[in-house]
């Protein structure tokens, strides 16, 4: 027996969510194995940040998977969503270093071991706030596999790569220009340094021939890097500067000489067409360097102050430096002139410091050999984008790769498996530390002090977290997964580098699909950050509304690879959805029998309006299954709100409400089957989208599993599919619309009953005299009149025509056509007058240039709203004079 009490007036998530959430844990629900009878379906989470919080763009990651694998698993899958979180060298330790900071002390101040154990102290403090908030969201990972980076499962995986690519020479030790965070005192890769608008300037100096005579001038937005200028550059093509190549300069400031060169990385035409060159502080420069065999001054050290080589400047931070060395070359004569220019500039993903170009010893991939294969695999579909134009920005990236700088000079992290002989130099790549120096013997040996980038880990992601570098049968079974879910900004970041790391250690691609999603941004379409002030906390969202309203959210309307708009009014619309839903159980349960016997069913019973119902929910399932297919989620969860607010709660539900309420109709129990049967079916379709409030309805109803989330996936079947019920009770439909229609322009009260007349004939004519009573009951009529179609209509009748069918209601018995024209001709005086008083405002030259913009836009929207009242106050005018002279 199903009771109402079970149900509360209201849905409470707050009461709800939690207690269903540990049931499904309880229970293993989310739990996957490896199961020979089953096909499996695997996603792999984006392993957020432990230092990480649950903001907007995690929500709709998260929920997208957690559709898609809730999704499956009702159709029948072996899935697993396998969990866990990243380490975040980077990100980490700065955060140990701030609270370090906070108690007085710095990194210099203790020793690796011990600021290790403050990174582990914190991850175990703070490392579980993500993942207590994902569970928050509802997500169903299979938590008894979740993972961290730095397991030791997954640190043996990083040690056996960087071996192997070692050992294939794709790994090697080289002194080059790199670039430097001066606050994270690291090297970063390419992808890492985020450029930026910048305002600088030109500073125009001129260099002295050694000679005396004359001399050249140059261009540069860095005027501090001359400390370390080693030549200037001219195009050999260029004519005006050919006999300069050779003559030697005088350093300004340092008095070194510097040899004029020739090379065709200057530009012929652009700017003063001479170019200093830096070999130690610009990549250009540093390749030039390397052709010209010029020599390497750095003149900063790694937190970005002048070092021994800048002289009188050393001690210096670079930017004050700058300053300094602007004034003394102006005091010496050699500053020509300054100019403003806005230019990119590159900074720290991570802190947002300036970069500094640094030539370091740093750990390499070799990029080519590994990303050729990857490509390949894209190009062949081994791999699929959706949308398929991200497989641009994919390729672009890979066929212009450069070679990854993998080591970082930080302590949090893998360190990298190189070991150092003290005595003779040789480079020992091992597993474990050497006992001694394979060439000399010698046991004067330590390990390589960096750790490797993050991302060299998060690349082994796919493959091992299921145990590799062992086959174990979950490798076996679960590889490769099926869909990675991820935002545009990381396919060069991870999804590229997932790419050839799965080809190159397990032979084949780690996912079939990557499903791109867009970024959350404010209602004003802005990016969300903490410098706009204008993130949105979606706990805070979870608490005011509930989790299945946010996940509905974000959902709704969204299209996989676009950027979407967070809207207050969408989690407003969802929980109102909710609620919609919510009540229209309890209105059904309320009008079960006691036990209904449901295996008394007679399906021929069945009216049109249950056919019709029926085969409009089989469409829907095999729209909503479709597009599920096809991961356009969004279109998906439209199709379902369409079919339950529209056709099932607004039509259906009214439609058989009198055999509901009639104990003795001899078909009641066929309606209340099919409420129960379509409740359930919309319940299993929508919820993978609001998993919570379809979980706690689901348990009210007459089911067929213990829980909605194991059921089976409502399926498409030909069979129900009924369009002669579809045609009739779209006649019905249509014709209760229309006469509501009439009624709402005329502003009829719901009270005020009419009768209404049909003029129709044959099949139309049978199926509105079928369905009279609804008719009459949903569009308040006070009686039906079928009537055969002479093409007159009746005189003083509002009407209007559906297909088949003409509809005419007397015009007198709707309105008191002479109250209603005074009525109308008084509203249209009144309008005028608003209008006449805005427009005076607008031709007022002295307003338009004094008010302010946005009370100027105020008026010209009144304006615009006035003038639409007229015309359709005007409209109404003419209907009913119309209507009168008919």
């Amino acid at each position: 027996m199903k009771s109402i009490d079970n149900m509360p007036k209201t849905y409470d998530p707050k009461g709800t969510e939690d207690r269903i959430y540990e049931n499904w844990m309880s229970k293993g629900y989310f739990h996957a194995k490896v199961n020979p009878d089953k096909k499996p379906f695997t996603i792999v989470i984006p392993p957020p940040n432990i230092t990480g919080q649950l903001h907007m763009g995690h929500a709709l990651d998260n929920t997208l998977q957690d559709v898609i694998i809730r999704f499956k698993r009702m159709q029948g899958y072996e899935t697993l969503w396998l969990p866990g979180t990243d380490h975040a060298s980077i990100a980490t330790e700065a955060k140990i270093v701030d609270k370090m900071a906070s108690e007085g002390l710095r990194k210099e101040d203790v020793t690796r071991e011990q600021f290790l154990e403050r990174a582990w102290a914190w991850r175990r403090e703070y490392g579980g706030r993500i993942v207590s908030q994902l569970k928050k969201l509802g997500s169903s990972c299979d938590w008894e596999r979740e993972r961290f980076t730095m397991d030791e499962g997954l640190s043996e995986a990083v040690t056996e790569v960087f071996l192997r690519l070692y050992e294939k020479g794709l790994i090697y030790k080289g002194e080059r220009i790199t670039n430097w965070c001066p606050r994270c005192n690291t090297s970063l890769s390419d992808i890492e340094v985020i450029y930026e608008e910048q305002e600088g300037h030109f500073w125009y100096i001129n260099y002295p021939f050694e000679d005396g005579t004359g001399s050249l001038m140059i261009a540069t937005t860095r005027p501090e890097t001359l400390l370390g200028d080693v030549a200037v550059a001219v195009n050999p093509e260029d004519e005006k500067y050919k006999p300069l190549v050779g003559k030697n300069l005088i350093l300004p400031l340092v008095g070194r000489k510097i040899p004029v060169i020739a090379d065709e990385y200057v530009e012929l035409g652009f700017g003063t067409g001479a170019v200093k060159i830096t070999p130690a502080h610009d990549p250009n420069d540093f390749n030039v360097g390397q052709r010209h065999g010029l020599e390497i001054i750095p003149i900063m050290d790694s937190k970005g102050f002048i070092n021994g080589n800048g002289g009188k400047y050393s001690g210096l931070d670079r930017f004050e430096a700058r300053k300094q060395i602007v004034k003394d070359l102006e005091a010496e004569g050699l500053l020509v002139k300054t100019e403003p220019h806005r230019h990119n500039v590159g900074t720290c993903q991570r802190c947002g410091t300036t970069v500094e170009p640094f030539v370091s010893s740093q750990w390499y991939v070799k990029m080519k050999p590994l990303a050729e294969p990857a490509i390949e695999a894209v190009r062949k579909g081994d791999t699929a984008f959706v949308p398929q134009r991200f497989e641009n920005i994919y390729f672009n990236w890979m066929e212009n790769i450069q070679d990854w700088c993998i080591s970082r000079q930080l302590w949090w992290g893998h360190r990298i498996p190189a070991y150092y002989c003290n005595k003779c130099g040789r480079i020992i790549v091992a597993k474990e530390a050497p006992e001694a120096c394979p060439d000399c013997g010698s046991d004067d040996i330590y390990q390589d002090p960096d750790t490797l980038d993050t991302w060299f880990s998060s690349a082994l992601w796919p493959f091992s977290t299921l145990g590799w570098p062992r086959r174990t049968p979950e490798l076996s079974y679960f590889y490769p997964t099926d869909v990675l879910v991820t935002g545009y900004d990381i396919i060069f970041f991870w999804v590229a580098r997932m790419i050839f790391s799965g080809i190159e250690q397990m032979g084949e691609v780690p996912f079939r699909k990557v499903l791109i999603h867009g970024l959350v941004r404010d209602e004003l379409g802005r990016k969300m950050s903490k410098s706009l002030g204008n993130g949105i906390d979606p706990l805070e969202i979870i608490k005011d509304y509930g989790t299945d309203a946010l996940r509905y959210s974000l959902i709704s309307g969204n299209s996989p690879g676009n950027d979407q708009r967070f809207l207050t009014s969408k989690v407003e619309f969802a929980r109102n959805f909710g609620n919609k839903l919510w009540n229209a159980t309890r209105f059904a349960l309320m009008n079960f029998d006691e036990n209904p016997d449901f295996s008394r069913l007679d399906k021929s019973k069945y009216t049109a309006e249950d056919r019709w119902i029926l085969s409009n929910l089989n469409y829907v399932i095999k729209e909503v299954t479709d597009n599920m297919e096809r991961y356009e989620l969004g279109v998906a969860l439209t199709k379902i709100t369409d079919f339950t607010w529209d056709l099932f709660c607004d039509w259906y539900i009214e439609l058989v409400k009198p055999r509901l309420f009639d104990t003795a109709n001899s078909t009641r129990l066929e309606c209340q089957y099919v409420l129960n049967q379509v409740l359930v079916t919309v319940l299993k379709l929508l919820h993978p989208f609001m998993p919570f409030i379809t979980e706690e309805i689901y348990g009210n109803l007459y089911k067929d599993c213990e829980s909605i989330m194991i059921s089976a996936w409502p399926a498409y079947d030909p069979e129900l599919n009924d369009p002669a019920a579809e045609k009739s009770l779209g006649t019905v439909i249509d014709a209760i619309k229309a006469i509501r229609n009439i009624r709402t322009e005329m502003n009829v009260p719901n009270s005020n009953r009419t009768e209404v007349i049909f003029a129709a004939e044959g099949e139309v004519a049978s199926v509105i005299g079928k369905s009279s009573g609804a008719i009459q009951r949903l569009g308040y009529a006070s009686s039906i009149t079928v009537t055969a179609d002479t093409g007159e209509a009746p005189k003083d009748s509002a009407s209007a025509i559906i297909p088949g069918v003409k509809i005419y209601i007397p015009l007198r018995q709707l309105i008191d056509i002479d109250k209603e024209l005074a009525r109308l001709t008084r509203e249209l005086d009144n309008i005028n007058g608003e209008l006449s008083r805005v427009r005076g405002k607008l031709s007022n030259e002295g307003f338009i240039s004094k008010a302010p913009e946005k009370l100027v836009l105020q008026e010209k929207e009144k304006e615009a709203k006035f003038e639409a009242l007229r015309l359709e106050t005007l409209k109404r005018i003419d209907d009913i004079k119309a209507l009168m002279n008919s």
